[in-house]
């Protein structure tokens, strides 16, 4: 059986980074702008059709998450040539970047799928996750997934992210408890 190591709550968050359609370099876990924590959104893909409903859902919630102080980005292991096809599904404005490896999805801990078929895609992929990092680089909000039918309910997220991140509620990070 392979073990697989899944990131804890509170820690640092690895140093990865993907690239944006443009070819600059982008680092996951690092807000742009005002925003002091960022939401790491991974997708499977261009192959996903929940994938694309779930990122057009999440532009709905780009000014809650912004007026939180959390940026986004997604990113998945697509290359070039299949976001930009991709891109002619999507409606979204915050940051999209492709070229995650399966070295540095393992390094996520996220679940990697084999394709069912040439015509799903042509590589490995990653199942979705979820890394909020905080702006002390650290993991605040991590979930994963080995499938592509569960998520977090963006409204219910961007709610409780408001509640986190308000200083009157001294919010720690959750299930930090080693076994």
């Amino acid at each position: 059986m392979a073990i697989s190591a899944k990131l804890k709550a509170g820690d640092s968050f690895p140093t990865i980074e993907a690239t944006l359609l443009d070819g600059n370099k982008v680092r996951l876990g690092q807000p742009q702008g005002e925003a002091t924590w960022q939401a790491v959104f991974v997708y499977r893909g261009k192959h996903c059709p929940l994938c694309t409903a779930y990122l057009n859902e999440l532009e709905g919630y780009r000014q809650a998450f912004s007026d939180a102080g959390v940026d986004i980005l997604a990113v998945s292991g697509d290359a070039k040539e299949q976001l930009e096809v991709h891109l002619e599904n999507l409606n979204i404005s915050f940051p999209i970047a492709y070229g995650l490896t399966e070295s540095q999805m393992k390094s996520l801990g996220l679940y990697i799928s084999l394709p069912r078929s040439e015509q799903e895609t042509d590589h490995n992929f990653s199942e979705p996750g979820l890394f909020v990092v905080n702006e002390h680089g650290n993991l605040h909000v991590v979930d994963i997934s080995n499938n592509p039918f569960v998520r977090p309910e963006l409204g219910a997220l961007s709610r409780g992210l408001v509640w986190i991140r308000n200083p009157d509620n001294n919010y720690p990070i959750r299930g930090t408890l080693d076994y």
